[in-house]
């Protein structure tokens, strides 16, 4: 059975943003040995349907599903040591901080800690999580949306929410921020509460 520090369910754009993160932390002392999954599954994104032409940086026309494609891909060449998780679907967790069980519709693992970053969708079913359900607090009711009620995107110990299920707006940016927040609170976690925060630079020769 395969372990992680953490596992990220959900490969839409909090999910994936969260993987970048944690994935870039590589060379930090306290992340270096650092063990971090993603089970990828898209099928349910928003994103399949999206056309982000409001979106800083990206160009006019760029289709929520390339994001998703480009993403993974993104994920693997930068940050392989992230272990993606294809094809499979959580449908329960159990356990507590530091051991948690995470059992998918073919196999079974262990997690120290978890982010949920699945879509806000009513149809929501992952056990051990239903108690935490509560109608979105940023959608439309008609539109029947769900979040779990969290704290800053702490649900209980050990496990975070992101994106739209954390009760942001659907709205890519936001979700994507609420995914690298969440990384940045983990980071800081595993880097003994001093805060952590990951940045490239373009240096001067």
């Amino acid at each position: 059975m395969d372990s992680f520090d953490v596992l990220i369910i959900g490969g839409s754009a909090a999910g994936l943003s969260c993987a970048l993160i944690l994935g870039s932390a590589v060379h930090k002392p306290f992340a270096e040995n650092k063990k971090i999954g993603i089970v990828t599954h898209q099928k349910s994104s928003a994103l399949n349907e999206a056309l982000l032409n409001n979106v800083l940086g990206f160009k006019k026309g760029t289709k929520g599903s390339l994001v998703l494609s480009d993403g993974l891909k993104q994920l693997s060449e930068l940050y392989p040591h992230v272990v993606q998780i294809e094809k499979e679907k959580v449908t329960e967790i159990k356990g507590e901080f530091t051991d948690f069980a995470v059992v998918t519709n073919k196999n079974n693992y262990r997690a120290k800690s978890i982010v949920v970053a699945v879509g806000p969708s009513n149809l929501f079913n992952i056990e051990g999580l239903m108690q935490y359900v509560i109608p979105h607090h940023g959608l439309p009711p008609h539109k029947e949306r769900v979040m779990l009620k969290n704290n800053n995107h702490l649900v209980v110990e050990g496990v975070y929410v992101a994106g739209v299920l954390a009760g942001w707006r659907s709205q890519f940016a936001i979700a994507a921020g609420s995914g690298a927040q969440v990384a940045t609170d983990i980071l800081t976690l595993w880097n003994d509460g001093n805060h952590s925060m990951i940045h490239d630079a373009v240096l001067n020769n």
